[in-house]
């Protein structure tokens, strides 16, 4: 049988298998917790984020610049680029030697921000606030951002690593299908992640 596929909408609609999704998760939960604990994002948005922005490190992005999270060059950014088409043609999105330095510079991006400070008010294991958080404070364009990003966490149970951080007992959620419901695994085509 044909693997079951979803479309996640990086900086480039991209087909994943949950093997690929698993694979991902695999390879980065460990600096997503590590960050968790030196910076205070949840390891389960740091996941969530990463598998949503890079198509679960297929997109074109995360490929030829090992950038996970969509980050665009800014001004404060002396580092290497590439060129891509997002909402412009051929913007400019920040290019790293290795995977783990987009994890960490996310982190940073986050952190060194005055619009994203309320979010460290936060719960550090309410991903749901944090998800809607980084939308208001304009991390995406995408209106149903945070219900794409939640979405993820809880199928693939990312709310795990946020427990273990904390020392919390992990609660394994009952994620029940609803047909009626538009899946979060089919965004839109005219609509996708951008970072302010």
């Amino acid at each position: 049988a044909e693997p079951k596929t979803e479309i996640l909408e990086a900086t480039t609609r991209v087909k994943v298998t949950t093997e690929m999704v698993l694979a991902y998760i695999d390879s980065y939960k460990a600096i997503a917790k590590k960050n968790m604990v030196q910076y205070g994002i949840p390891s389960s948005i740091c996941l969530g984020q990463g598998i949503l922005e890079s198509g679960a490190g297929t997109g074109p992005l995360s490929a030829i610049a090992n950038n996970h999270f969509g980050i665009k060059c800014h001004q404060d950014w002396s580092g290497p680029s590439v060129k891509h088409d997002d909402d412009a043609a051929q913007e400019c999105f920040r290019k790293y030697n290795q995977a783990s330095e987009s994890y960490n510079d996310h982190a940073l991006f986050l952190k060194n921000r005055r619009w994203y400070q309320p979010l460290f008010k936060l719960e550090k294991d309410d991903y749901k606030s944090w998800a809607q958080g980084l939308k208001d404070a304009g991390y995406a364009t995408d209106v149903a951002y945070p219900t794409k990003l939640i979405g993820l966490i809880e199928r693939y149970q990312l709310q795990k690593y946020d427990a273990e951080v904390l020392g919390k007992e992990y609660v394994p959620m009952v994620v029940t299908s609803n047909e009626n419901k538009p899946s979060v695994a089919e965004p839109s085509a005219d609509l996708h992640e951008v970072i302010k």
